[in-house]
C-alpha cells in the first residue's frame, strides 16, 4: 500500500549522476532514431516526402548519439551504463510503433512534434544538472538541435493543412489541457467508479443497511481519492514529460476518483434499500457511459473498444461485489 504513495521502482531524475545522464541520453537517441526510421518506413509509400524527412531526422539522432558516446568515452570510458527511460521517474515515454499503426500522416506528425519537444526539455534539464563545462555545452547544443527538430515536425504537421498562429496556439493549449487534467481525471474517474463497486455493493447486499453502505462508500471513495492523488503527484514532476503541474494533476485525479466512488454511494442516503440500490445501479451505468465518452472524445479510443473495456470491467467488479455480499 505504501508504494502507491511513494513509488520506488524508478529513480528521480535529480538523483542521476552525470555518467547516468549521458547513458540515458544515448539510449534515448537510439530509441528515437529507430522510431523515426519506423515512421519513414510506414509513410514511404503514401507520403514519400515526409518519409524522407523522417529518415534525415533519424540520421541526425544517430549523429547526436555519436557525439554523446564520444563525450562518455572521454569522461567515463567505454562502458556505458544500461539505463533507459523506463528506469527514471517522470521521464517521457515513447509509444511503440506497432501500437500506432496504421500510420496516419497527421498522427505521426503530431507524435514527432511531441517527441522533439520532450527531448528539448530533457536536454535543458540535463544541462542544468551538469557541472562539467564540456558536457554542459554539448547538452545545450543538443537542446537547440532538438528544438529545431520540433520546428521541423510542426512544419510537417501543418504543411498540407495550414493553420494560423492562433489555431496552433489553441491546439497546444488543448493538448496541455488533456495532459494535465483530462488524462489524470479520467484515470481517477475510472478508478473511483470501478474499484469502489465491489465494496459498496458487497456491504449493501450483505447488510441491507443503507446508512452502513453509505459510510463504507464514503470511506472507500475518499480513501481512494487521497491514494490516487498522492500517487499521481509522486509519479511524475511533469518537467520532462510536459504533463504539467503535479499538484494540478494530483487534484484532478484525487477529486475525480472521489466523485466516481461517491456517485453510487450517495443514493444510499435514501433509507429504502431497494430504491437506493436501483438509483445507485442507474448512476453506475451513467458513470460508465461518461467514462466511455471521455475516452472516445479526448483519448481517441474507438467506441467499441472503450465500451468493451469499461463495461466489461465494471460488470465484473459489480458481480464480484454482489457475490461476496450474498455469500
Amino acid at each position: 500500500m505504501l508504494n502507491r504513495f511513494w513509488p520506488t521502482s524508478r529513480r528521480d531524475f535529480s538523483s542521476l549522476s552525470e555518467q547516468e545522464i549521458l547513458a540515458l541520453a544515448i539510449s534515448s537517441e537510439e530509441d528515437d532514431a529507430r522510431i523515426y526510421l519506423a515512421y519513414a518506413d510506414g509513410l514511404r509509400e503514401e507520403y514519400p516526402a515526409s518519409a524522407k524527412i523522417f529518415e534525415e531526422m533519424a540520421l541526425e539522432e544517430e549523429t547526436h548519439r555519436e557525439m554523446l558516446i564520444k563525450m562518455h568515452k572521454k569522461r567515463f570510458g567505454d562502458t556505458i551504463l544500461l539505463i533507459r527511460r523506463e528506469h527514471v521517474k517522470g521521464y517521457y515515454e515513447r509509444k511503440p510503433d506497432w501500437l500506432v499503426r496504421p500510420l496516419g500522416i497527421e498522427k505521426v506528425r503530431a507524435m514527432a512534434s511531441q517527441m522533439e519537444e520532450q527531448a528539448h526539455r530533457f536536454y535543458l534539464r540535463a544541462a542544468q544538472q551538469t557541472k562539467d563545462a564540456d558536457t554542459r555545452l554539448l547538452l545545450g547544443e543538443l537542446a537547440i538541435a532538438e528544438n529545431s527538430h520540433h520546428t521541423t515536425a510542426v512544419q510537417l504537421e501543418t504543411e498540407h493543412t495550414p493553420h494560423d498562429v492562433r489555431e496552433i496556439e489553441s491546439q497546444a493549449e488543448h493538448k496541455q489541457f488533456i495532459l494535465t487534467y483530462v488524462q489524470p481525471g479520467l484515470a481517477g474517474l475510472m478508478d473511483g467508479s470501478v474499484s469502489t463497486l465491489a465494496p459498496i455493493f458487497a456491504v449493501a447486499f450483505a447488510t441491507h443497511d443503507t446508512w452502513t453502505t453509505f459510510l463504507v462508500g464514503l470511506a472507500a471513495s475518499v480513501g481512494a481519492g487521497i491514494s490516487m492523488g498522492f500517487t499521481e503527484v509522486a509519479s511524475d514532476d511533469g518537467v520532462i514529460s510536459g504533463r504539467g503541474s503535479p499538484i494540478k494533476r494530483g487534484l484532478a485525479t484525487g477529486i475525480m476518483t472521489t466523485v466516481g466512488g461517491l456517485g453510487h454511494a450517495l443514493p444510499y442516503l435514501i433509507p429504502h434499500f431497494w430504491t437506493a440500490t436501483a438509483i445507485a445501479f442507474a448512476v453506475v451505468i451513467i458513470e460508465l457511459f461518461a467514462i466511455t465518452w471521455i475516452q472516445n472524445r479526448y483519448m481517441e479510443t474507438p467506441w467499441g473498444r472503450a465500451i468493451f473495456q469499461v463495461v466489461l470491467g465494471g460488470a465484473l467488479v459489480f458481480a464480484a461485489g454482489m457475490l461476496i455480499g450474498n455469500a
